[in-house]
């Protein structure tokens, strides 16, 4: 189900950087008001994968290219007066993507050092929509134990693992498939990939 409620992305320092931008600019584009944190190991990351260099004291939107009519919040990851750090301030839900496993552990245990572990926190406290997007491989014994707890906890976990049946022909088609498998934990309506059981008529 669509919600009108703003929604909150941080990003963190994981390998993934295209899902949180095709998710920012899908977001926006469907009108949607998106709080964005951005941890200075991601703007590493975005800077390494995507050559996007992001001011985390002078955000500028425009880094991320074309996006849609529907507005983007930017929170220092160090700013814990935002809205967002609060369960007062109502939203639909967060995203956590690419999400560290760094970032996993603080959320597991309660830790809330930055911006982006607090907004979870409170999204679990709430009863709020929490998705966790992993990109890590192997996973050690650590990593799943943590993915348990907070999935115990109330969270999604989503691990970054785009599918094949599809039939994929490029990259953006592997990264669409990650974003519409999080729209619609969110309950966002998306169109981005064809779904199983959907075939058009022959």
């Amino acid at each position: 189900m669509d919600d009108d409620r703003p929604l909150v992305l941080a990003m963190t320092g994981a390998s993934g950087s295209p899902y949180a931008v095709k998710l920012l600019q899908v977001l926006t584009r469907l009108g949607r008001t998106v709080h964005l944190t951005i941890s200075a190991s991601a703007a590493v990351v975005l800077r390494e994968e995507m050559k996007i260099t992001v001011s985390l004291s002078h955000f500028d939107p425009s880094c991320f290219g074309e996006l849609g009519s529907g507005r983007v919040i930017y929170h220092h990851h160090a700013d814990f007066s935002a809205g967002i750090a609060s369960g007062s301030f109502r939203t639909a839900g967060m995203v956590v993507a690419p999400c560290s496993m760094s970032t996993l552990a603080s959320i597991a245990h309660g830790i809330t050092t930055n911006l982006a572990t607090r907004a979870a926190d409170v999204h679990l406290k709430e009863r709020r929509r929490l998705i966790l997007v992993p990109r890590e491989t192997p996973l050690s014994l650590v990593h799943l134990e943590n993915m348990a707890s907070v999935t115990r906890a109330g969270a999604i976990v989503l691990p970054a693992m785009p599918g094949w049946y599809h039939r994929p022909q490029s990259l953006d088609d592997l990264i669409d498939f990650m974003v519409a498998r999080i729209c619609d934990q969110l309950g966002v309506e998306n169109e981005l990939t064809g779904r199983w059981g959907n075939e058009p008529d022959v």
